[in-house]
C-alpha cells in the first residue's frame, strides 16, 4: 500500500502490523545525537528544528554520496537507542518513525496512548534503500555531520508496520509464533 506524508492520523489509524507500505513525500534523518539535542531543545522551551506534526523521521545516518548520486547507503540504525528520545517528542506531534530492531515496553504504551506509528526497513539493505531517495539537504544540526537532520525526499520507500495505534507489535507476534513450549521433565 502507497502512503504519503505528511501522514495524517487518518492513516495511521488505518494502518496494522505486517502492513508492507511504501512512503512517498517528505521524510527526515535523525539518529541519536540529533534526537538529543531536539529532546534537550524542547525542554527548555525551544521550537523543533522540523514541523514534528505529520513527520516520519527515518533513524539513519547516510554515507556520503558517491559522485552522481543523491545520496549513499541510507540503511537504518538500531532503533531502541531512541526510545526515551521518542518519549520526548510524542507530545509535540511525532507520531511515526522508521528503523530496525524492537521497541521497549514503556515506548510501545506511550505509542498507543498518542497513536503513533513505527515501521521497519530492511538493515543491510542501505544501497537498495537508497535508491528510494530523490533529494536529501541538511536541515539542521550540520556540525553533526552524517547524523545532521536530513530532509529526504523518497519515493516509494518500503517499510513493514511493526507496532501500529492499537498496540499489536509484529516483532513479539514472531516470536510468539515461533516460541516453543519447554518439554515436560
Amino acid at each position: 500500500m502507497e502512503i504519503h506524508t505528511p501522514l495524517t492520523d487518518g492513516v495511521l489509524r488505518s494502518l496494522k502490523v505486517g502492513d508492507q507500505v511504501e512512503i512517498t513525500g517528505v521524510i527526515h534523518t535523525a539518529r541519536d545525537a540529533a534526537h538529543r539535542r531536539m529532546a534537550d531543545g524542547l525542554a527548555k522551551g525551544e521550537a523543533p528544528p522540523i514541523a514534528l506534526e505529520g513527520s516520519l523521521i527515518y533513524y539513519v545516518g547516510p554515507t556520503p554520496p558517491r559522485e552522481g548520486q543523491v545520496i549513499g547507503s541510507a540503511g537504518p540504525t538500531t532503533s531502541m537507542r531512541m526510545d526515551a528520545f521518542w518519549e520526548a517528542l510524542l507530545p509535540h506531534g511525532l507520531r511515526a518513525t522508521i528503523g530496525k530492531g524492537g521497541r521497549g515496553l514503556a515506548l510501545r504504551k506511550k505509542m498507543q496512548e498518542f497513536g503513533a506509528v513505527y515501521f521497519l526497513a530492511v538493515g543491510g539493505t542501505g544501497a537498495l534503500l537508497s535508491r528510494h531517495v530523490k533529494s536529501a539537504e541538511v536541515v539542521a544540526y550540520e556540525d553533526l555531520a552524517t547524523e545532521a537532520i536530513r530532509r529526504l525526499v523518497v519515493e516509494k520507500f518500503p517499510a513493514i508496520v511493526c507496532n501500529d495505534v492499537d498496540g499489536a507489535d509484529l516483532l513479539e507476534q514472531g516470536k510468539a509464533q515461533w516460541r516453543r513450549p519447554l518439554a515436560a521433565s
